[in-house]
């Protein structure tokens, strides 16, 4: 059944605090494999990054494990790194007003939760932070969800989506897609928001927020035709 409005969320630096859980396992690698290993397993992390597009934990982890000693006490420890990840306090990281930002919405259409991941932290990671409850389990899971739009259409279609992201490439290359369709939402939270740099080089988004909470308090459908309303404006002028 279509509806009239989907609202589709990320979750890493958007309902989640993905740097503060980054600089936890950063801490706990320190503590327990010592600087030099830490290091190594962040030069994997970073390589698995740029490889896959979105952040992969586990997968690091897999590939660190191929540099460690066979019987050594780093091994042994390792058997219980993937624990601290997969029993990790996501529900402490979420951001303030988060799920009442979920609710909110649901008042003006259907929250969906689409995210890029691999399929076996990012959904406990939902789970375990209360998201998955809060979307009813509506998530999409991609390795690139701005190219996943077709999908996501056909499970959740709608006349109009909202997409809120803490990324301008990825709100831009769905707007590229969806044009007039989808409302894009951008928080200024986190690394990739909070750089200049990365900030300068993409378009706009259609809103700016400075933190996610600020959705509860704001009527949805008013930002849906304020910006209907200046892309009719614009296709009247040219």
């Amino acid at each position: 059944m279509t509806v009239d409005v989907v609202f589709l969320l990320d979750v890493d630096n958007t309902l989640l605090d993905g740097d503060r859980i980054v600089e936890d396992l950063r801490v706990h690698l320190k503590s327990e494999f010592g600087i030099s290993s830490a290091q190594r397993y962040w030069t994997i992390f970073d390589v698995l990054r740029e490889e896959l597009g979105y952040v992969d934990y586990l997968g690091a982890l897999r590939r660190y494990r191929v540099d460690v000693e066979q019987g050594s006490a780093d091994e042994q420890r390792l058997l219980m790194m993937s624990s601290f990840l997969l029993d990790y306090p996501f529900a402490d990281r979420l951001y303030a007003r988060a799920l009442e930002v979920i609710a909110h919405l649901d008042r003006f259409g259907k929250t969906v939760i689409l995210t890029d991941g691999d399929v076996v932290l990012q959904p406990r990671k939902m789970q375990r932070s209360g998201l998955l409850d809060a979307v009813d389990g509506r998530a999409l899971v991609y390795v690139h969800k701005e190219k996943m739009l077709d999908a996501v259409q056909r499970h959740y279609p709608a006349r109009h989506y909202v997409m809120v992201d803490d990324k301008l490439r990825i709100l831009a290359a769905m707007k590229a897609i969806l044009q007039d369709r989808l409302t894009t939402i951008f928080p200024r939270q986190g690394h990739y928001a909070l750089d200049p740099k990365i900030v300068v080089a993409q378009p706009a988004a259609d809103f700016t927020i400075e933190h996610i909470g600020e959705l509860a308090e704001l009527d949805p459908t008013s930002l849906i035709k304020q910006q209907v309303d200046k892309a009719c404006m614009y296709q009247e002028r040219i």
